[in-house]
């Protein structure tokens, strides 16, 4: 089965042509610029989530956001060995608005917002791991090919055990339907992100075909 096969499985409800892929690997220095910021931030994310939430124990939880935590970092280390390799370097700062509009979907005060939180981080794991499949495909540097193909399934362990750690905070039920709202929300905030040279970007316009967004029945 291809990647690109298995990504097919991943319950996102819009899907990246692969006019996205082509566009954002042209500028390969500001796609792997960004892609570093975004491992930097997961790894970070996983620590926060470490010592904030949940209010009580909860099985599991010390376990997976320090297996996450490091993961996300040996990706960073990956990625900004090969940006650097290339003669590219990191800034001091970054802007991810997808991320941010999707972290306005959290809502604020007790287990609510330990739950939201846990799946938005799910969210741009799966997201990220659908971008990997097509990047993994439409990449003609083999150098790149193989990093994104590497990635494809970290990512897809990631926002499973997120997903997992959601259901437990709340149960099954609950998390399973606020999951299904949010997908629908994210595949919105993705439609309307501006194109560039980011793992989050739009599609480019130009008369390209844009992402189906779709519900789930």
């Amino acid at each position: 089965m291809s990647l690109l096969e298995k990504a097919e499985s991943l319950p996102v409800h819009s899907r990246t042509p692969p006019e996205w892929a082509r566009a954002v690997l042209a500028d390969p220095i500001a796609l792997l610029i960004d892609h570093a910021f975004l491992e930097k931030k997961a790894a970070q994310n996983a620590i926060e989530l470490l010592t904030r939430w949940p209010g009580e124990w909860l099985p599991g939880w010390i376990e997976t956001m320090t297996g996450v935590a490091r993961d996300e970092a040996a990706h960073l280390s990956q990625v900004t060995r090969i940006l650097t390799r290339r003669g590219g370097r990191l800034g001091r700062g970054h802007r991810n608005a997808y991320a941010k509009t999707l972290r306005t979907l959290v809502r604020l005060g007790g287990q609510n917002e330990a739950m939201d939180r846990v799946l938005v981080s799910a969210l741009i794991e799966v997201r990220s791991c659908e971008r990997f499949a097509v990047l993994a495909a439409h990449a003609e540097d083999e150098e790149l090919a193989a990093l994104y193909k590497a990635l494809f399934s970290s990512e897809m362990g990631h926002y499973k055990v997120f997903l997992r750690l959601a259901q437990k905070i709340s149960g099954r039920a609950v998390a399973n339907a606020r999951w299904e709202q949010l997908l629908a929300e994210e595949a919105k905030i993705l439609a309307a992100q501006e194109p560039g040279p980011r793992m989050h970007s739009g599609v480019p316009h130009s008369g390209l075909p844009v992402p189906e967004v779709y519900s789930t029945p």
